[in-house]
């Protein structure tokens, strides 16, 4: 027995090619949309996390930022403590710088000078006296140059002949002369109680 089908075929297959289709879009568009969320939700996430980690490298750096205030104020304290500790060794040490002056002036003066005034300012001393002749002031400087452990840098300001009236009423002719020196500071009271002075700054007017 042959079977005929009298049913329009092409037009359910193009029926079901159509609807294979809309089902195909459909699915494609969940596939989309599901991507979407994905990529959304990573991307939320990882927003989320860099947020957090920027929230920690700022609170990271407020706290490394007093950390260095409190560096900068310690290092402060520190260098005023070092600046009175130095205040209080520069005061130990010129105590004794009057008596150190005064002994080695008195060293290397040669005969024939007589110091007549002496003024301290600082490291600076100036010297004014009487010297029976012009070598003895060239003495005088070279051994404030040469001799002299505390004394340094010696300079003649100035110097003139001048007559003198004597006790027998004779003139002599004598040398009024001025000059500076500087002193060499000694390093720390250990060093002055050992009588080593060494080149410094020069300190305070006094």
């Amino acid at each position: 027995m042959i079977l005929i089908n009298l049913l329009p075929h092409r037009e359910e297959r193009r029926r079901q090619r159509k609807l294979a289709f809309f089902w195909g879009l459909g699915l494609s568009a969940v596939a989309g949309l599901a991507a979407v969320g994905v990529g959304y939700t990573v991307l939320q996430g990882m927003t989320e996390a860099q947020g957090l980690r920027n929230e920690y490298l700022s609170s990271e750096i407020k706290r490394l930022d007093n950390q260095i205030k409190d560096i900068a104020t310690l290092r402060s304290e520190i260098d005023a403590l070092k600046a009175r500790q130095k205040a209080v060794e520069d005061l130990q040490t010129d105590r004794n710088t009057s008596v150190y002056l005064l002994n080695e002036l008195v060293k290397q003066t040669p005969e024939g000078v007589y110091l007549t005034s002496i003024r301290q300012t600082g490291l600076v001393v100036q010297i004014q006296g009487v010297a029976q002749t012009n070598e003895r002031v060239s003495e005088f400087l070279r051994n404030t140059l040469y001799n002299s452990k505390w004394l340094e840098k010696p300079e003649l300001v100035e110097i003139k002949a001048s007559n003198v009236a004597t006790a027998n009423k004779e003139q002599r002719r004598l040398y009024d002369f001025s000059m500076k020196v500087s002193i060499k500071r000694v390093q720390g009271p250990d060093a002055a109680a050992s009588g080593i002075p060494v080149k410094a700054a020069p300190a305070k007017s006094s």
